[in-house]
């Protein structure tokens, strides 16, 4: 199982930061295997680690520990593939971001959670623990809505409040100037949100029928997308989130599929040959594999990300489950893996 992954949609605005730093971004992208095919090719996506290495090395470039901000600036519709285009046709600033929530599968995929729409919010979910490899994630993500709802509206979105879950950086006074409101650091959420009568504001290239239209070929690529997935993928769907919290047991698992738990059981054995604990087991020592070899996240945080009981407890399993510890590990594929 790995992190996530996400369109190479999202690299665009990337691109179009460095290009304005005075940056060679071709030769960057380059470096971490996205060359310039790549970012036309229909449907290529890219992980969700090698995206933070490649937005960390454009800060390391640039000097810019605010290039997820510049990044916002810089992002279009279009970036957002199929789903992007489909909220510039919606009647209103509110249907846009519905749209953008019920879609955001066919552009990324991360197996922490998704973002959503609780009006009058816009929240990004959480990619903590937070380090220098994805602050940069969190601020990309937040100026792209907002620069997304004043480009759909003219300029006429306004919003109340940003809430951020990290604390303040060093760069902290660029986010009012850019988001025009109070930003508030260490919160329970990521999200924007938005005055009264923001999500209301008709869009200025509002297209009922088109709009209707882009919904319908949305819902057929998200059914083509997920029609083919196992059960196993569907059960690991519903754990991942919550690997570091209480884990569901097998019979809620199950009703959430609409099936009672012997029969969840029963297809487990039958079209995957596991069983329940089986894939719980096999998440949490993939993910590890996954989180120590492409990210700088520190053994403490991955054990509490998976649910261990203490740092010794997961450096037990990963050596079980590798024969080396996992500092080892992470030298031994760091010198093997190319950028």
């Amino acid at each position: 199982m790995k992190l996530g992954d996400l369109s190479v949609g999202y690299l665009y605005s990337l691109q179009a930061a460095l290009r304005h730093l005075g940056h060679d971004a071709d030769a960057l992208l380059r470096r971490y295997r996205v060359p310039p095919d790549m970012l036309a090719r229909p449907l290529a996506r890219i992980s969700i680690p090698r995206f933070m290495r490649l937005g960390h090395a454009a800060i390391q470039l640039s000097g810019r520990k605010d290039i997820g901000l510049l990044m916002g600036r810089y992002s279009q519709p279009s970036h957002l593939g199929l789903p992007g285009l489909t909220a510039q046709c919606a009647p209103n600033l509110g249907q846009a971001f519905d749209v953008l929530v019920r879609f955001e599968r066919l552009t990324s995929q991360n197996y922490r959670g998704h973002s959503s729409f609780h009006p009058p919010a816009t929240r990004f979910y959480s990619i903590s623990p937070y380090n220098n490899f994805n602050l940069f994630v969190v601020d990309s993500a937040l100026a792209s809505r907002r620069q997304l709802a004043m480009q759909l509206t003219g300029g006429a979105a306004r919003l109340r409040e940003v809430h951020i879950e990290f604390p303040a950086p060093d760069y902290a006074d660029r986010y009012e100037s850019l988001f025009g409101c109070p930003v508030l650091f260490e919160q329970e959420h990521n999200q924007l949100i938005w005055e009264a009568g923001s999500l209301d504001l008709p869009l200025i290239q509002s297209a009922p029928g088109t709009h209707a239209q882009l919904v319908e070929l949305c819902e057929q690529q998200l059914q083509d997308l997920t029609r083919h997935r196992h059960l196993r993928e569907r059960v690991e769907e519903i754990l991942s989130p919550r690997l570091h919290s209480q884990l569901p047991e097998l019979d809620e698992v199950a009703a959430r599929l609409g099936m009672a738990g012997w029969t969840l059981r029963r297809r487990l054995k039958a079209e995957a040959g596991t069983r329940f604990q089986d894939i719980i087991d096999d998440m949490r020592r993939d993910l590890a594999l996954s989180y120590m070899r492409d990210t700088e996240t520190a053994l403490g945080e991955i054990a509490f990300l998976l649910g261990f009981s203490s740092p010794a407890a997961f450096q037990r399993a990963f050596k079980r489950w590798t024969g080396v510890a996992p500092g080892q590990y992470r030298r031994q594929t760091r010198q093997q893996k190319p950028d």
